[in-house]
């Protein structure tokens, strides 16, 4: 017993390492771009390259807080507000077309679901000209709304997929004694329904917000002016207007992480129980 117990503690000890080691590997990168940030454009190029920087350098963070195209401030706000706006319309959209597919049985169900699984797989520049054409014709072009719009297409179809097994998992019988306990069908959806599917519809608005959050191709797209465009937009524009500042880039690289970063670290738990809940109960 002993020594299964010492065979055990090694095996044990032998995973943390080997966990240890692959951290620190998926981890590297950021911390480059960390570093990057906080180096001197000098010392970035520097053969053999440092691993911290010998002369600490904060002008690359200065310079986003500086009134011009790249505004840190106003590139952050213009992602929140597009990043909320595609999150509240795909949760709004998605809970209740989730309960409908999953409580319902009606012809052509089985090929929305396909439909739903095909918008997943096709490319963004797929959709680029029929967006374009459309966010023309509404007169929502070079606007938030046409970014909003866009992005929600994105959380839509992944929410609805997630959601349809959390409903499809709650007994009938629960509805039923809502409705003897004087609900209606609304109420007891609202009442009922939706706090028991709480983690998935947790999950959905989170990678609906993240969606948006690292959208380019959109935001590049149906936005034209910069002061309206994302921070991801800012980055694409960045590059080229400070195309060898790779000190800049990175420091606007590891502002746009810090939400994703803390996002992860807070929710953690409602993304860990949404996502396997959904998997055991579909």
């Amino acid at each position: 017993m002993d020594e299964e117990k010492k065979v055990s503690k090694k095996a044990n000890l032998m995973l943390c390492i080997f966990s240890v080691i692959i951290l620190c590997v998926l981890l590297f990168p950021l911390y480059w771009a960390l570093i990057t940030s906080l180096k001197t454009e000098q010392e970035i190029f520097q053969n053999p390259p440092t691993f911290y920087p010998h002369i600490l350098n904060l002008k690359s963070y200065a310079a986003q807080v500086e009134t011009g195209d790249f505004n840190m401030f106003r590139s952050f706000g213009n992602s929140f507000l597009i990043s909320i706006g595609a999150m509240a319309i795909a949760v709004i959209l998605a809970v209740p077309a989730s309960y409908g597919i999953a409580k319902y049985r009606f012809a052509g169900r089985k090929a929305m679901l396909l439909s739903f699984l095909v918008t997943q797989m096709l490319p963004v520049s797929v959709l680029l000209t029929p967006m374009f054409i459309m966010f023309k014709n509404m007169h929502v072009y070079n606007t938030w709304i046409a970014a909003v719009l866009a992005d929600a297409t994105i959380g839509i179809p992944f929410s609805i997929l997630i959601l349809k097994n959390y409903f499809a998992s709650i007994p009938k019988d629960m509805e039923e004694a809502a409705y003897l306990d004087g609900c209606n069908r609304f109420t007891a959806f609202i009442r009922i329904l939706i706090p028991i599917a709480k983690p998935g519809v947790m999950v959905c608005a989170i990678f609906s917000f993240l969606y948006a959050w690292g959208d380019l191709a959109y935001g590049m797209t149906f936005i034209l002016d910069q002061e309206k465009r994302p921070i991801t937009a800012g980055i694409f524009n960045f590059m080229g207007q400070y195309g060898t500042k790779w000190s800049y880039l990175s420091a606007f690289a590891i502002v746009t992480i810090i939400p994703v970063a803390l996002i992860f670290i807070f929710m953690q738990k409602y993304i860990v129980s949404g996502m396997t809940s959904g998997a055991v109960k579909g």
